[in-house]
């Protein structure tokens, strides 16, 4: 049975699903569940992508300096670390900055731990995350295709 809270970004290098955490993150998920359900992230661009680290999505302009039309979210940061497959959230300098940008990281990178909000984690797909194309801007980037929720 579906919970909702199983997010599938079809992306131009393959699906991505990714197991929504609303135990970590009640408030993240919630906000990212309403986004997709608008279509927010349907063609949406990896404008960040550092090797080894993580692809960053979200900004509607495709540049890393928008978000939606929504406040920004207060932190919920938690104890899950960021390893390889984990989502979470891109936000400014201010800790209650995210909105609808956020990254799946690469590799470990426990140097991110309880600074930033971490809401899932890729279950399946992972291999296709690895694909997209690195960059800081990224030229002819990949993007999210559509994003869906089961």
């Amino acid at each position: 049975m579906s919970d909702g809270n199983t997010l599938t970004l079809e992306t131009t290098k393959g699906p991505v699903v990714i197991q929504m955490r609303p135990d970590l993150a009640p408030n993240h998920v919630a906000h990212i569940k309403k986004l997709v359900n608008e279509g927010f992230y349907d063609g949406v661009v990896f404008h960040r992508v550092i090797d080894g680290f993580m692809a960053q999505t979200g900004c509607p302009h495709g540049t890393g300096t928008g978000g939606s039309k929504y406040p920004d979210l207060k932190q919920e940061f938690n104890a899950e670390p960021h390893v390889r497959g984990v989502v979470s959230m891109a936000r400014a300098q201010n800790p209650d900055s995210a909105n609808s940008q956020f990254f799946i990281v690469f590799d470990d990178a426990t140097f991110l731990d309880r600074k930033y909000t971490v809401w899932g984690k890729v279950t399946s797909g992972m291999e296709n995350v690895d694909k997209i194309k690195r960059g800081e801007p990224v030229r002819d980037p990949d993007k999210i295709v559509s994003a869906k929720l089961s």
